[in-house]
């Protein structure tokens, strides 16, 4: 908040400046408000200002050189030796001394792909227990930038054109995804143009509404000469990446090198060269000399140089983006041949915060996921013989690794009786509160029988009451039979405790789901504020009273998406009532710093039926 306006003060318009505490007291209007309201607090902050916080290690920034000790002091943080550089700015001034900084990254796709050509090994070429050897020698020939087929149109019109996104790289977000499906790529290039654009600065600009009518219509597009139109024929017209610039200053300029149009490119994006107005108003000159030279007036050429300024605040470097869009790639190429494979990959790998919403994505594209079997399940998702996805034991909570061992290795069972009562099974390990686990998570079903009443009863008469020998058990059956099913809500919340997903399918019914569908409703993690109407389900709701005493609550929901969110219902009356568990629909108001919010709950929520 305070250094652009510090850097403006003296005269800065880039690299690095850190502010004074005097001068982030007169340019931050937030922390002028905030000591207004702790004025103690000042003192403390005023001597911390300034103060190194802590020395940590950046998770993938690694500079390497021969004999690095001898050109740059190392220190140790961790137990681990590291160079003294700190992220941001400051790196940039390696290269220019000689050292070449590489980000290392750390993808989840990348483990995706190798466990998709895992499946692919043993499902299509008879490889029972592929080996890495086996997967790097299948990624050669088939997936390798320098072999796979880029401009095979129907890996772009089956996911690209149609949205499928389950883990394809870069398309996790529903405005790239929706973008994406509006722009149709046919190219590499076009994907890279499309995650290039899809950046706060673009967006503000309105370029992707831009390059999707120009990519539509584009006979449309005018270009001022041949050269322009060579170089920013593939992004429609849009200079979208910093190559551009620096190709069309080479060019059209008068005698500017590769190298000074590289210079530029910097310039311009105000990446810290340690350059300035000098550099750039020599290449200012020699490029409009060169423009004129091509017969182009001098307004053009100026006119062209005001755009390199406007384009260069949001240009995105286009070796980077072509990289990125190759793994992106990849990641359909897979999900359009191979699709149960790299879906199953794709579960695997997505962390627990999402997912249930990876879930529904799977269930969206047509695949048939199966709930925990105790004789199919195993530690990872599972592909069955006829295609359907099994939920692994590994996504149930409390139920260790000793555990799913025992029950891999002496499977399948056939009755409750060869689980409970099996010669070789070491019960420690497959003790009462792991039955109780898989009880309830619904994971031993396949065995419960016409004995039992309902899962309740055999929750009693299997895991609570655990029988020691079979006689015991029998007596176990007869005295709980009374107990019947859990619940709805039991059977709910067991769903959300044990496995972290919300069994939405017990809650909305096949026909409000294309109510909602029909009447393109969207689930409030698609929330679009011009739409202003969601549907969720509400899970808590928290009593809150405002200053003057007046009560509110925060209902905290869920959707298919995953995405928890809370509304804040204003103006609460005594007899308002909300069901938690039930499925709403309803008109909400959003604020980017609040979230969402409705005055009434009795006009704005509806409950769905």
């Amino acid at each position: 908040e305070a250094t652009p306006k510090a850097k403006a003060k003296h005269g800065l318009s880039a690299g690095v400046y850190t502010p004074t505490f005097e001068e982030v007291m007169e340019f931050s209007e937030t922390l002028q408000k905030f000591l207004q309201q702790y004025p103690h607090v000042k003192t403390h902050v005023e001597a911390l200002y300034g103060q190194v916080r802590s020395s940590s290690r950046h998770a993938g920034g690694v500079v390497i050189a021969d004999d690095l000790h001898k050109h740059m002091p190392l220190i140790a943080s961790g137990g681990v030796r590291q160079t003294p550089w700190s992220e941001g700015q400051n790196v940039r001034h390696l290269e220019p001394m000689g050292f070449i900084k590489f980000d290392i990254l750390g993808l989840a796709s990348l483990r995706m792909m190798e466990d998709a050509i895992r499946s692919i090994l043993t499902r299509h070429h008879g490889v029972r227990k592929p080996t890495f050897a086996d997967v790097k020698k299948y990624y050669a020939e088939k997936l390798h930038p320098d072999v796979i087929d880029f401009d095979d149109q129907s890996v772009y019109e089956n996911v690209f054109h149609k949205g499928k996104w389950a883990g394809v790289f870069q398309f996790t977000e529903t405005g790239a995804q929706n973008f994406c499906v509006n722009a149709q790529p046919r190219s590499i290039i076009d994907i890279s143009a499309i995650t290039s654009i899809f950046r706060p600065g673009p967006l503000s600009a309105k370029v992707d509404r831009n390059y999707v009518a120009a990519k539509s219509n584009p006979d449309d597009v005018n270009y001022a000469n041949e050269t322009i139109r060579e170089i920013t024929e593939e992004t429609y017209g849009f200079l979208i990446f910093q190559e551009q610039i620096a190709l069309l200053a080479h060019k059209l300029g008068k005698d500017i090198s590769l190298d000074e149009g590289n210079l530029l490119r910097k310039l311009l994006t105000k990446k810290g060269t340690g350059k300035g107005a000098e550099d750039k108003m020599k290449i200012f000159h020699k490029f409009i000399d060169g423009c004129v030279e091509k017969e182009m007036t001098r307004n053009e050429a100026e006119k062209l140089w005001e755009t390199f300024e406007f384009f260069s605040g949001y240009g995105f470097n286009k070796s980077h983006a072509v990289s990125y869009s190759i793994l992106s790639y990849q990641c359909a190429w897979l999900l359009n041949y191979y699709p149960v494979e790299w879906v199953a990959a794709f579960l695997d790998k997505e962390p627990e915060s999402r997912k249930e919403r990876a879930i529904n994505t799977a269930k969206k594209m047509g695949f048939e996921i199966r709930p925990l079997d105790i004789n199919l399940s195993t530690k990872n998702w599972t592909i069955g013989d006829d295609g359907a996805l099994i939920q692994p034991f590994s996504s149930v909570k409390g139920l260790g690794d000793a555990a799913i061992d025992q029950i891999l290795n002496f499977r399948p069972f056939e009755t409750i009786e060869d689980f409970l009562f099996h010669d070789r099974i070491v019960y420690s390990k497959l003790n009462k509160k792991t039955l109780d686990v898989l009880v309830r998570s619904e994971a031993l079903n396949p065995l419960m029988d016409d004995r039992f009443t309902g899962l309740r009863h055999f929750w009693s008469a299997v895991a609570v009451d655990r029988a020691k020998t079979k006689k015991r058990f029998n007596e176990n059956i007869e005295k709980y039979a009374p107990e019947g099913h859990f619940t709805a809500q039991e059977t709910i919340e067991y769903q959300v405790s044990l496995t972290g997903m919300f069994p939405i399918h017990l809650v909305m019914s096949d026909e409000v789901v294309k109510q909602l569908e029909d009447n393109m409703i969207p689930p409030l993690g698609d929330f679009m504020p011009e739409v202003p109407v969601a549907w969720f389900i509400p899970r808590e709701i928290i009593p809150r009273k405002t200053k003057n005493g007046k009560v509110y609550w925060i209902v905290k929901v869920i959707d298919s998406t995953s995405t928890p969110n809370a509304i804040k219902c204003w103006g609460v009356r005594d007899n308002d009532h909300v069901e938690l568990n039930k499925p709403y629909m309803a008109k909400l108001d959003f604020h980017d710093q609040w979230g969402f919010s409705t005055r009434s709950l009795r006009h704005n929520f509806k409950l769905l039926a």
